[in-house]
């Protein structure tokens, strides 16, 4: 499936997208032509030509809501996100999503009617969205995965919101949301290539923590390891490989300073989630109106993208929601025994019936990734003659295929 991620059909999506003149939020959505409706209406077809060979796994829906003037929206707006669901084979309440937003802006936020063609930021994630669905729709994941163009992102997050919260409201289990945003260049704004970089960024404790579970979490030192970091740490263990010839090193905080993307709002909704973002921006070519300054080409143009790097970051993404959605997911309920005093370890957990076997895994306590991992049976209990108090611990299922899931941290019983 990563071979047959296309760099030219990439290069297509991205080139229409930009044709649309401006995406931004509040610009026509009757025109066929110009603005966020017409753009919305040409992913929705791409996305159902990309369902027709699915036999029947894929649907297309487009939920939108009506929302009110507030921050960067100037006047009641239909915010509508663009998805296709591909249903998992044998544990589809289990869902995986992966997003870009569609939305585009120039240098004044409140401009809906000149150009902004959005090229990096972000068709490029809107093109990640769609290769993978059109790669990925003849196959059929044992979860579910979600394939998004989300809206609203720009003025505030709200078509990404609107979709954490829908999920959110349906009790569905999203174990990770993978959220694309300025993937289209690995070149800086002083003309340095990193081609085989990737930036990904993990949120440390949740928001949706109680004061005393963060209290808890820290006393136990596991504020590097709640679920948006352990998620982080499964996608740079499983997308660093040959086929994507790529190293995703993870970044310890939410975003970049004095910005914010998507995975944001799945995080404020108690999901695990993760942004990718090129490895230096160029500033000259986001959120700028275009035009030429002083010799310089300001904008966010086609001609600054490069559709390869793009494919390759693809892989990456690829490479992660495969893994994630064809493992067993995330154990739930794991503790770890602190009745008593004692150096050995118990960890204990729920069974999960699409698992095979479990591994607990553990690394020094100084340590970003597991260092080292023992093998159990379908069994719900594990001891180990290790010291809890040296190590960091966890606990991962295991599949009958072999694949495993990223691992959950034990909370003290």
């Amino acid at each position: 499936m990563l071979s047959q991620i296309d760099p030219s059909r990439i290069e297509t999506i991205i080139t229409k997208l930009a044709s649309f003149g401006t995406r931004h939020t509040l610009s026509s959505q009757t025109d066929p032509h110009r603005g966020i409706g017409a753009a919305r209406d040409w992913i929705q077809a791409q996305f159902e030509a990309i369902a027709a060979t699915s036999r029947g796994h894929m649907t297309i829906s487009t939920p939108s809501y009506t929302q009110g003037v507030a921050s960067g929206i100037l006047f009641p707006v239909k915010i509508t996100n663009v998805i296709a669901t591909l249903q998992g084979a044998t544990d589809p309440n289990r869902v995986y999503v992966v997003s870009g937003h569609y939305d585009s802006r120039n240098t004044d936020i409140d401009n809906f009617t000149d150009d902004a063609p959005g090229a990096d930021d972000d068709a490029s994630g809107v093109a990640v969205s769609l290769e993978l669905a059109r790669v990925m729709a003849t196959h059929r994941p044992a979860a579910t995965i979600m394939f998004a163009a989300v809206a609203g992102e720009e003025q505030g997050l709200y078509g990404s919101n609107f979709m954490a919260q829908t999920l959110k409201n349906a009790s569905m289990d999203v174990q990770g949301m993978l959220d694309n945003d300025i993937i289209g260049s690995p070149t800086a704004d002083d003309g340095t290539k990193n081609p085989t970089i990737i930036r990904m960024f993990c949120s440390g404790i949740p928001p949706t923590e109680t004061l005393a579970q963060v209290t808890s979490r820290a006393n136990i030192g596991g504020e590097n390891d709640a679920p948006t970091r352990e998620l982080g740490r499964f996608v740079a263990e499983v997308a660093q490989n040959s086929a994507t010839a790529y190293i995703s090193p993870d970044y310890l905080r939410p975003d970049r300073f004095l910005r914010g993307g998507d995975h944001l709002s799945f995080i404020r909704n108690g999901f695990p989630a993760v942004r990718f973002t090129e490895p230096a921006e160029d500033f000259a070519h986001q959120h700028q109106d275009v035009r030429i300054q002083n010799g310089v080409q300001f904008g966010d143009l086609v001609e600054f993208v490069d559709f390869n790097f793009t494919a390759r970051v693809a892989r990456v993404n690829g490479a992660a929601l495969w893994s994630l959605a064809n493992a067993p997911g995330t154990p739930k309920g794991v503790t770890i025994d602190t009745s008593q005093l004692t150096n050995n370890s118990t960890l204990s957990w729920t069974s999960d019936r699409h698992a095979a076997g479990y591994e607990v895994v553990w690394r020094p306590t100084d340590q970003t990734y597991w260092t080292h991992a023992m093998s159990f049976g379908k069994v719900t209990t594990a001891n180990l003659v290790l010291s809890k108090d040296n190590v960091d611990f966890g606990v991962r299922a295991v599949g009958s295929n072999g694949m495993k899931s990223p691992a959950a941290f034990p909370t003290p019983r």
